[in-house]
């Protein structure tokens, strides 16, 4: 189980002292698809770095499993099981497909057999990828794929996804949101996903939406969809020029 508990961060620039999150507290328990969504910069990637050990809280305590791991690096909570799907995964020139997924095992020997079951996973071929570098010659939703079997591989137990549909056609989002359903419906992992798109949102346990740095809603998609939706069409001028015109 993650628990955040009254997370904070300030930052300093030419404008003075910036709240990015202000005092926010989360629960998360094991096997469950939590959703962060909400206005552009109201502080959901942030939150997600500071999950991750990217960012250092100004305020507040990060309990994961029953330990404190606020002050632990990146590679301490990654090897505690926590990993992190960039908005734009790197590419690695002169790395293959199959390189990266044994390095994210651990297994030196990984076999094709395993390496075809977490490619399968996210809708890729084996024989197809395996070799192939991880470079500009792959597409923006290939290279999101590969990056989501690496954390398969890995064995995480809690991922954390930053806007995976961004930079992504529609038949790969399509089969993303394939992905995160199964590896909810085995609950071989706990996710974090941040993300505007209504497919990703309506999968979740729980939607937490974040505004201004603050924790505005939470609860399931039935009970907070309707909400997002309000305050959508709430702040659309064109919207609001209809129901004046009624």
């Amino acid at each position: 189980m993650l628990e955040l508990k009254h997370i904070s961060y300030t930052v300093h620039d030419a404008l003075g002292e910036q709240t990015i999150l202000n005092d926010v507290s989360v629960t998360v328990p094991d096997g469950k698809l939590v959703v962060f969504t909400g206005p552009n910069g109201g502080g959901k990637t942030t939150l997600a770095k500071v999950i991750m050990g990217l960012v250092t809280p100004t305020d507040g305590e990060i309990i994961y499993n029953g330990k404190n791991i606020t002050g632990l690096d990146i590679t301490e909570r990654a090897r505690l099981g926590i990993s992190y799907g960039f908005q734009q995964p790197p590419r690695f020139k002169g790395i293959t497909v199959r390189d990266l997924l044994t390095i994210a095992s651990g297994d030196d020997k990984l076999s094709k057999d395993k390496c075809c079951r977490y490619l399968t996973q996210v809708g890729l071929c084996a024989n197809d990828y395996l070799d192939r570098e991880v470079d500009v010659s792959l597409s923006g939703g290939e290279v999101k794929r590969i990056e989501i079997a690496t954390l398969l591989a890995r064995g995480s137990e809690l991922m954390i996804f930053d806007e995976p549909e961004a930079g992504i056609d529609l038949w790969s989002f399509a089969r993303l949101t394939e992905t995160f359903e199964e590896i909810h419906r085995t609950h071989s992992a706990t996710m974090i996903i941040i993300s505007h798109q209504e497919r990703i949102i309506r999968l979740a346990d729980e939607i937490i939406v974040l505004g201004g740095g603050e924790l505005q809603y939470r609860g399931s998609a039935d009970e907070i969809f309707p909400k997002i939706m309000a305050d959508t069409l709430g702040s659309c001028p064109v919207m609001t020029r209809k129901e004046a015109g009624k």
